[in-house]
């Protein structure tokens, strides 16, 4: 059925399978798409009931297990029609692109606070910090932590450590063990320090920095591909969207610090016997409140070193 001004039809069929028609005018280009796994799209000629016959654009649900993703796909299908023209094949098949990556993938739990301020302090030095300073896509394509690499942020001789933090007290930063502070084998380590506080007026989400992210890629899909990739496999998925806008960030400050001399860290070589047996993991907070020695950069136009 449709619902008051809206673009498209839902729709379930004999077999109880759910649909979404958009209907299409005599010219308008059409859309087939039988290769995503889930989800199959025909343009085909139907007749809906108290209506005539006409083309629609059929995107038919194939799995039960995908109807939430599913269902979000059609709401942001509607709200895309409804502000950006008249060509709605392309539009169906940007929303489709952005959706591919997580449809058929296991259910993914909510971050948990933490993971939120992780991945947005990320997204924030993506966005804000590498990209002006390199093509958006190639700054994808350094953000290697979703991936298990030993920092965040790796290229040539170069690597970048992102933390975030809500303290009260300052930069105070949790670190995972005892190789995530050390050095590139051939290249320099930089710690980038993310301050947050949590508040109600606040205008920054974690929806609203991938967001942001997308449109710098701007129209490059494979770059846009691989930022869904690495969003994947950071624990992100847009079907906990409107519970992550609930989180509004405020950036209190930022900055970009050297990880050398006197960086107060914990390396395997700060044993003089080793590492004890038996001990498996480390992890230690430190304070970099009385550090400005080592802050090379509070804006992103001050890091040339990057």
């Amino acid at each position: 059925m449709a619902s008051g001004k809206s673009p498209l039809l839902c729709a379930l069929d004999s077999e109880g399978r759910r649909h979404l028609l958009v209907p299409l005018g005599e010219r308008e280009e059409a859309l087939r798409d039988v290769k995503s796994r889930g989800v199959k799209v025909v343009t085909e000629e139907l007749i809906v009931r108290g209506q005539a016959e006409r083309r629609y654009i059929n995107l038919r649900c194939e799995d039960s297990a995908g109807h939430q993703v599913f269902d979000f796909i059609g709401g942001e299908i509607a709200a895309a029609l409804l502000s950006e023209g008249t060509n709605r094949a392309k539009i169906i098949a940007q929303v489709l692109a952005k959706w591919r990556r997580f449809w058929g993938q296991p259910p993914i739990a909510l971050l948990t606070r933490e993971e939120l301020m992780g991945l947005f302090a990320e997204l924030w030095f993506l966005s804000f910090w590498l990209s002006p300073r390199v093509d958006s896509a190639e700054a994808v394509r350094r953000w290697r932590g979703p991936y298990g690499a030993r920092h965040d942020f790796e290229w040539t001789k170069v690597s970048v450590e992102v933390k975030a933090t809500a303290s009260s007290r300052g930069r105070i930063h949790h670190i995972n063990g005892l190789d995530q502070l050390e050095p590139p084998e051939n290249g320099e380590l930089f710690l980038f320090s993310l301050r947050l506080r949590e508040e109600g007026g606040a205008t920054k989400t974690l929806p609203s920095m991938v967001s942001t992210c997308k449109q710098q890629l701007g129209a490059d899909l494979d770059a846009t591909s691989q930022l869904d990739a690495a969003l994947m496999q950071a624990g992100y998925s847009p079907v906990h969207d409107e519970e992550y806008a609930k989180v509004r960030l405020h950036v209190v400050d930022e900055g970009l610090f050297a990880v050398k001399d006197q960086f107060p860290r914990l390396l395997g070589g700060s044993f003089l016997a080793g590492v004890p047996n038996g001990i498996e993991h480390v992890e230690y907070d430190v304070n970099l409140n009385t550090f400005a020695s080592l802050l090379l950069a509070t804006r992103p136009d001050q890091a040339s070193m990057l």
